[in-house]
């Protein structure tokens, strides 16, 4: 199956470059592109789209407020927040508003067709540790004393499964929270899924967002 990808940048020389990386792969095709937030709306009335490349800071309408009301129409394409790392708080506005995640404007070129794979398939957008290193950044410029109302579905979590949720926030892989707490692969990999359907979240990703909303690990990594 060909993963149909939109780029959205104000940058065209760099719309260009993804442009080039993505027509390399066989299984991927860059069918539609945009300047701006407005203009990516209108592009997505007409054409089918599986993962939006999405810039943060761009003319008419950002890539928060896009996100927004992209992932809010019914089968809508998974998007990928492209972020300068330079006091982008906005990414974090942008995972709420439901992005799948986050990639560097200088990402490797591997990197981001393992991402681009990964969202597409349902799994892990990047690396946890990359999600901590960009909720750490910004975290301190929220608003302090200020926390949302406590999720109820914390509280039908298991023991374990709150080990396993400050532990994905602190961004440890599965691999090494299954080493932290002696347990196999799948047997993280299951909590990880009860966690998700407890919390009424798409991925791991909101996870690490609800995590830090909720004082359950704060800035810096601790729970």
């Amino acid at each position: 199956m060909t993963i149909r990808v939109m780029l959205v940048d104000d940058q065209a020389l760099l719309r260009t470059g993804f442009r080039m990386v993505l027509a390399a792969q066989p299984d991927m095709e860059v069918v539609a592109e945009a300047g701006d937030g407005v203009e990516a709306l209108q592009v997505l009335r007409a054409t089918a789209v599986d993962v939006v490349l999405m810039d943060v800071r761009m003319p008419k309408l950002d890539g928060v407020e896009a996100t927004r009301r992209i992932c809010g129409e019914p089968g809508a394409p998974k998007v990928l927040i492209l972020t300068t790392f330079d006091l982008d708080e906005y990414a974090f506005s942008a995972l709420k508003a439901g992005a799948s995640g986050f990639l560097l404007k200088d990402v490797p070129p591997a990197e981001l067709l393992a991402a681009i794979r990964s969202v597409h398939s349902g799994d892990a957008v990047v690396a946890p540790s990359t999600t901590r290193r960009l909720l750490d950044r910004f975290a301190p410029m929220l608003p302090s004393g200020v926390q949302e109302p406590p999720h109820a579905g914390l509280q039908r979590l298991t023991e374990r499964e709150r080990e396993v949720m400050v532990l994905v926030a602190q961004g440890l892989s599965n691999g090494e929270i299954a080493a932290r707490l002696v347990l196999s692969e799948a047997t993280v990999k299951t909590h990880v899924g009860r966690i998700l359907t407890k919390l009424g979240l798409r991925d791991r990703v909101q996870v690490v967002v609800l995590a830090y909303e909720t004082g359950l690990v704060r800035a810096g990594g601790r729970g």
